[in-house]
């Protein structure tokens, strides 16, 4: 059975803490709804109502976009040990960029991770629990470095160019805020 929340609970930050992926579902008016997994040790609880992802460049920016045009955004945690749990964070989100004035505040909470291009900061509307039954049980083998050995590659500068050009639209046509910089 479901139950919701208005804010997060010690129990709920507790579970949150032990998850090493989390999943994020955003949509805009015409758009297609984008739902990516995300992980390397990137999600932080601000507070009761409030969270944070670091995001790195990857494939699209469908997160931004989606932000910019509508702000709805939840986040879901899925336990793949035991005991079994499904949680949701529904929240409205913003992107916080280097060149925005709370990046300093909010970047020294994350690891410092090649490509990272903005943190998604996400106010709280409400939280739920369910059971996750259905969901297989799974151990963790090791996080993957692909994406960092990636981005390690090249230099921000040269990063920042290759977004720029590339990552300005969502695969829609919406448009994204893009940084000014990478740190």
């Amino acid at each position: 059975m479901a139950k919701f929340f208005p804010a997060l609970t010690e129990e709920h930050r507790a579970f949150i803490a032990k998850q090493p992926v989390f999943f994020v579902a955003t949509t805009a008016e015409g758009a297609r709804i984008n739902l990516s997994p995300k992980g390397m040790d990137t999600f932080r609880v601000l507070d009761d109502r409030a969270v944070a992802y670091l995001d790195v460049i990857g494939s699209g920016n469908e997160t931004n976009a989606h932000l910019l045009a509508d702000g709805r955004i939840t986040v879901m945690f899925c336990a793949f040990d035991q005991p079994a749990l499904i949680f949701r964070i529904y929240g409205r989100g913003r992107a916080v960029l280097p060149q925005d004035a709370e990046w300093s505040a909010l970047h020294p909470l994350f690891p410092a991770l090649p490509g990272t291009r903005q943190i998604f900061v996400v106010a709280i509307d409400e939280v739920q629990t369910s059971c996750g039954w259905g969901v297989p049980q799974m151990a963790l083998v090791r996080e993957r470095e692909t994406l960092n050995k990636y981005n390690a590659k090249y230099t921000p500068e040269t990063l920042l160019a290759d977004w720029q050009s590339e990552g300005a639209r969502s695969i829609d046509g919406l448009p994204t805020r893009l940084p000014a910089a990478l740190p």
